[in-house]
């Protein structure tokens, strides 16, 4: 390809808004164009990139016997309710009705849809199991779209479901699906970590997620030399041994003003461990009320896979609406309008000597008594791990770092097929749901991760396997010679193995383009190669150039194209 007829062109400035240098260096290198909030245009490069990502993730795909589908973008809302989704998912999920006032929404994920279209073919255990993928348009109302392709609201992404007649099967499955991401990411260079995390919206019973090491990151990773890695949210967060305090008779206490966990201890002069943290949820048609210790979070994803239900924070307005005097809430003698549930952490079973609110503004209780005070409906792990915890298959202390979600798996278990009729006939004559699996990687959101991976003080390094080009080719001069080699050059390459700087512009300004653009490997043809002999050729990533005769160019960087880039 000519850079003189490409659609696109470099910039000295990156946008304002750019955080990470991913953001910098696409839009820098024209390989993106902002259209609106979360949402961008490729351009010819930046595609190129993305087809050559997704033909990666193709290969291991179809290499395991999965087959390709597209489904639809824009679905009726019918299976969405059936599943619960349609009410259950915040407004990330954009909801519509059509001209005939029929409520559809543009799909964020698709597991409903995935899961309808085998129910139209599978009834038997015969048809089992079975892989489809599919790749392509997503739409998620993010509130705060950030980073460039890391965060958006429209994006690629390939999703790919298992369907069994067994949990045993699934996990085989399970299995060797991580097993293609693990090849996919090797291709790709990008060193993923595998760890533990929650299921979310997705539910289902066990899921993890391919994390890239970034300070950038969104995620909160907890590690262990032992090899242990689990995101902060899934993390096990062990009960302490001991209580908090000797069991005493409660005591109203006057506490003005003091409605955070610090206000209270700085008036007391009591640690956060004595203290009891309430925290209010929305669930179903039911108040939650979470219990923690004062110097811990509650953990949204650990509460909803306890009480098996979606949750979600009540706001302070929501909460005094509900009879909550926010501050100064607590178990004790919590009168409340509407069903409640109260759930305990396992950190607080048998506390004694606790400090509580006592429903009633500017007064607290002492010496609340878990067992004696709290009539727990559950008892669990709902608190969030940090750093420094014990690690759970080993006992050293967790270290904490962050990371950028590029992947997911999650077993479902039967949370759609049963809601959507994705039944089939087992070995023993009965009808069951079948078993669900559901995999994803964010295909736009790896071009970024390829770039904040690869990347140095003069632009990309695109690894081969995702490179829009592995050459790029520079006339270095205006002379008749140069030109004519170059051009020589360029026809026996071939327009699709070749990015071609034929611009009438400055040497220099070419190769800061070369650098920042980041093909594999940069072709000079110029005055001084041709007086040494021919073309010179130089990594991107660094090595000495090389020159090579003119009669040898089309050959040799044909294999060096084609060659793995640690053998260059």
């Amino acid at each position: 390809m000519r850079l003189s007829r490409l659609l696109g062109r470099t910039r000295k400035e990156a946008p304002a808004d750019a955080e990470l240098e991913s953001h910098r260096l696409l839009a820098r290198a024209g390989y993106i164009v902002r259209s609106g909030s979360g949402i961008y245009t490729l351009t010819p490069l930046g595609l190129r990139v993305l087809r050559r990502v997704e033909a990666v993730v193709r290969e291991e795909l179809d290499a395991i016997g999965a087959q390709e589908v597209l489904l639809p973008l824009v679905q009726p809302a019918e299976a969405w309710q059936r599943t619960g989704r349609y009410e259950t998912i915040d407004d990330s999920l954009l909801r519509f009705s059509d001209r005939t006032g029929h409520p559809h929404v543009l799909a964020m994920t698709h597991e409903e849809a995935a899961t309808s279209l085998v129910a139209e073919f599978v009834d038997s255990y015969r048809q089992l199991p079975l892989l489809v993928y599919q790749i392509q348009l997503k739409f998620r109302d993010e509130a705060r779209p950030r980073g460039g392709l890391i965060r958006l609201r429209e994006f690629v992404m390939k999703d790919a479901y298992s369907f069994h007649d067994s949990q045993e099967d699934l996990g085989r499955c399970y299995a060797e699906v991580a097993a293609a991401y693990r090849r996919i990411f090797k291709r790709l260079d990008l060193p993923v970590l595998e760890v533990l995390s929650g299921s979310g919206m997705m539910g289902g019973r066990l899921s993890h997620e391919y994390m890239l090491a970034s300070p950038r990151g969104e995620d909160r990773l907890l590690t262990c030399t032992c090899g242990y890695a689990s995101n902060s949210e899934s993390a096990a967060h062990p009960a302490r041994a001991g209580q908090a305090g000797p069991r005493a008779a409660l005591c109203r206490i006057e506490t003005p003003h003091a409605h955070t966990i610090a206000a209270l201890c700085a008036q007391l002069g009591c640690p956060p461990e004595t203290t009891l943290k309430s925290v209010f949820f929305a669930a179903q048609d039911a108040t939650v009320l979470a219990l923690v210790r004062g110097d811990r979070e509650v953990c949204p994803e650990k509460l909803q896979r306890l009480l098996g239900a979606p949750v979600r924070a009540l706001s302070a307005e929501e909460s005094r609406a509900r009879g909550l005097v926010v501050g100064y809430a607590g178990p004790v003698g919590l009168v409340l309008l509407g069903p409640l549930q109260i759930v305990l952490d396992h950190d607080l079973a048998g506390a004694e000597g606790l400090v509580a609110g006592a429903n009633d503004e500017g007064w607290h209780l002492l010496g609340v008594s878990a067992a004696r005070d709290v009539h727990a409906d559950l008892v669990g792990d709902i608190a969030l791990a940090r750093e420094g915890d014990p690690c759970p298959a080993c006992g050293a202390p967790l270290a904490l770092s962050r990371g950028i979600e590029l992947g997911n798996i999650f077993q479902l278990g039967t949370r759609y097929s049963a809601p959507l009729g994705a039944i089939a006939t087992g070995a023993d004559g009965r009808a069951a749901p079948l078993v669900m699996g559901s995999y994803g990687i964010g295909i736009t959101r790896l071009l970024a991760a390829l770039v904040e991976q690869h990347h140095d003080d003069q632009g990309i390094l695109w690894p081969r396997a995702a490179a829009p080009y592995p050459l790029h080719l520079v006339a270095a001069g205006e002379t008749e010679d140069v030109l004519k080699a170059s051009e020589d050059l360029y026809a026996s390459l071939g327009p699709q193995a070749v990015l071609y700087d034929d611009r009438p512009i400055s040497a220099g300004m070419k190769f800061k383009d070369a650098d920042l653009l980041g093909m594999p490997l940069r072709v000079t043809i110029g005055a001084r190669s041709l007086r040494a002999g021919g073309a010179e050729i130089r990594p991107r990533r660094g090595g000495e150039p090389e020159i090579v005769p003119l009669a040898e160019a089309v050959c040799t960087l044909r294999r060096l194209a084609e060659a793995p880039m640690d053998a260059q």
